[in-house]
Formats: C-alpha cells, sequence, structure tokens
C-alpha cells in the first residue's frame, strides 16, 4: 500500500463502504466500464481534470435545452460536442463518451476494469511477477500489523514487457490483534468486524512467491519490511519499486500517486484497497512508457542493477537548499542528507557533482550503501563503504 504520505501529492479519502473477505484464488467480475466526463476551461486547459457523471449530463442538458440568459459565456466551452439528435438512455453512456472525447474542453476516464486474463502464451521467454499490496494499522513495521493482503501473479514477455496468460490471484483479510484505528478505517474502509477470526494463508502465500521472479509494490520500502516481517518467504526475493524506480517526473506525468497515473491513462478507480490498487499498478506499467518501453520491463531491467544510498556526510549547513531541491532527503537520527542512485552511472555523476556544487576544496568523504535487489526496499542494510569525492 502507499500508505497516507509515502507517496508525492496524496490526499485524504472519503470513507469507502466495507466488502466481504476473498481469499485465494478468487475471481474478479469484469462489470462494464462506465466511463465520466468533465468540461474544461480554457484557462485551466493544462490541469488535471476531474471526472464525474455529473458532468455528463450537464453536457447533454446543454445540447437539449435552450440558451439561459444568465449562461456566462466567457466560462462556458467554447463549443459543445455533436451528439446525437435522439435523447441519450442510461444504456448508452459510451456514445455519449465517445462524444465528449472528441472535444477539447472534456476529457473521458473510464472505470478501471480489472484484467484476468492477457491472452494466450506462444512459447516465448517470460519470467513471472508479482504485484502486490497491504493495507496496515499504521506506518511503522515494528508495531504495526497488516490487515489485508492483495497478490497478483503473471507472467511478462522478456521480449515486449507485455503481461500474458492468466493472473492468480490472491487476497486476504488479517485479523491485527487489535482494533483498527478509525483513521485507517475512513481510508481503506476496512473496520474490526471485516477482519475478526480472519488469518491469511501462509502456505498459500509462500507458494505463490516461490514461484515468482520478481516482486513489484508502488512504494515497495513500506510494503517490503510488513510483509517480510510476517512472511519469511518475501526475504529472498528480488524486489522492485515503481513509486521510485521509474522517474514519473521525467515520464512527463505530474505525479507518481498512482491514482495520478491512472487518471493520466484514461482510468479512475476505488482507490485504498489491495486488490483493486493492484490491477491498476499492473494495467499502468503494462502501458509504454515514452521510449516505448513497458513499467513492467523497466523495473525487470533495473532489478539486474545494483542500487546506493548516498550519504553525504560532513555536507556543510549552508548546501542544505541545494541538496534538498536536488531530491537529497534528512536522515534526523543520523543527522546527514541522503538520497537513493539507480546506477553506478548515476553514482559517478553524483560524486562530480557533490564536489562542485556542496563541497569545493574541501576534503570529503561521502558513506555509500549498496543493494541488490534482494535487500533494496527492505529494514536489513547493504554493503557499506565509503568514498572520495
Amino acid at each position: 500500500m502507499s500508505f497516507l504520505g509515502f507517496e508525492a501529492g496524496g490526499v485524504d479519502k472519503p470513507k469507502k463502504t466495507g466488502r466481504a473477505r476473498q481469499t485465494h484464488p478468487v475471481a474478479v467480475p469484469t462489470a462494464a466500464a462506465l466511463p465520466i466526463a468533465v468540461p474544461v476551461s480554457p484557462a485551466v486547459a493544462n490541469a488535471q481534470g476531474v471526472a464525474n457523471a455529473q458532468g455528463v449530463a450537464n453536457a447533454h442538458a446543454m445540447a437539449e435545452a435552450p440558451a439561459a440568459p444568465s449562461l456566462n459565456l466567457a466560462q462556458a466551452p467554447t463549443s459543445l460536442p455533436t451528439l446525437p439528435e435522439r435523447p441519450l438512455a442510461m444504456t448508452e453512456p459510451e456514445a455519449m463518451a465517445q462524444a465528449l472525447a472528441q472535444h477539447p474542453d472534456f476529457k473521458v476516464l473510464r472505470r478501471l476494469v480489472p484484467r484476468t486474463d492477457y491472452g494466450s502464451l506462444n512459447g516465448q521467454a517470460t519470467q513471472r511477477v508479482i504485484v502486490l499490496d497491504t493495507e496496515t494499522t499504521g506506518l511503522d513495521s515494528k508495531g504495526e500489523k497488516i490487515i489485508e493482503l492483495a497478490m497478483l501473479s503473471v507472467l511478462v514477455d522478456a521480449a515486449t514487457g507485455a503481461p500474458v496468460g492468466p493472473v492468480t490471484i490472491y487476497e486476504s483479510f488479517e485479523d491485527p490483534g487489535k482494533p483498527i484505528p478509525p483513521q485507517i478505517t475512513e481510508i481503506t474502509g476496512i473496520d474490526d468486524s471485516m477482519v475478526q477470526g480472519q488469518r491469511i494463508d501462509d502456505a498459500a502465500v509462500t507458494a505463490m512467491v516461490q514461484q515468482a521472479d520478481l516482486v513489484l509494490a508502488h512504494n515497495a520500502g513500506f510494503d517490503r519490511p510488513f510483509v517480510e516481517a510476517r512472511f519469511p518467504v518475501f526475504a529472498g526475493k528480488a524486489w522492485g519499486c515503481s513509486f521510485q524506480g521509474i522517474d514519473w517526473k521525467k515520464e512527463g506525468s505530474g505525479s507518481a500517486k498512482l491514482e495520478f497515473l491512472a487518471s493520466e491513462r484514461g482510468w479512475f478507480y476505488d482507490a485504498h484497497r489491495a486488490q483493486v490498487d493492484c490491477h491498476a499498478l499492473l494495467q499502468v506499467l503494462a502501458s509504454p512508457l515514452a521510449d516505448g518501453q513497458t513499467g513492467l520491463m523497466r523495473l525487470l531491467a533495473g532489478a539486474e542493477q545494483t542500487r546506493y544510498k548516498l550519504r553525504a556526510t560532513g555536507a556543510p549547513f549552508e548546501a542544505k537548499d541545494k541538496l534538498k531541491s536536488r531530491g537529497y532527503r534528512w536522515d534526523g537520527e543520523g543527522r546527514v542528507w541522503w538520497c537513493s542512485l539507480g546506477s553506478d552511472t548515476l553514482l559517478d555523476a553524483e560524486c562530480v557533482w557533490l564536489r562542485a556544487e556542496v563541497y569545493g576544496q574541501r576534503s570529503a568523504r561521502v558513506q555509500l550503501e549498496a543493494m541488490n535487489s534482494r535487500v533494496q526496499y527492505s529494514s536489513r542494510s547493504g554493503l557499506l563503504t565509503e568514498r572520495a569525492v
């Protein structure tokens, strides 16, 4: 789960209605995707549109009703999409959506429909990926507990990076042995009555994870410590993080938040429940990035690389603004600025920058923690060394 403040641009969510527990494997209903749309003023044409069904109704009403004398033309769309002459029934949302989508003042979002099969296998080379999400009682994996775990297991074509074949699904609640805080229920819709007496099936989780080549989560630094504390099998697996492992800003996205990434691709969904978050992440990662490569392919390739945690030890106080603007984070306990680097090339470039912009003529050595995919995003330490800059 990408929890509370762990994702950029996070916002509180309205309370959701709880649902009955599902256990492995479960069937996913493929309800018809109902599109929604909202008019976008030219003055905010570059802002992210927030779609809703009322926008569709208003657009149709404007096309059918006589012009009102009080209409503010400066705020209205420059022109309306051409809608069919006869009234549209509620059974025809797609026709309305297609008409609205052709107009520059509207953006159409469709409800994300979970996919349970990505087509037949043709004997190609594949790797098995698990997409994982958790809901928990809080942020600290040492003191808080998992209350819901969801996993999707799917093969990925090694040549194209596209998912192939059926999706194996596991989802279960777990009783944390203590009351769920009200703020967690407000975010997730999960209350004490839904988890009472429930327990995740250890054998089923272990069997599913053992088959995987890579485990992915959107903010793996949150999910990995929780699942490793509960299920030892995760500690021996390679992990990737779709939040940190892809530079979404460089890809042209305004946010790395999963809901935002989904909306950019034309989908909306009810977030902060483990299984639907997994389906949203899988479909986002199956989409092409700017270079045509899928997110799945990018993360599979990244799992082969060593990541570095660089601590800028001894950095002068006056350099704090430069470090912060470059993406460094402050470690209050260690009292040091640090950043994460995904390759040796990036590490070399960062050391050059530190010499030029932070340390100057000072003699300096930075601390490095090298982490491969079996250690990164966990609570375990990597290999510690020092390097002169």
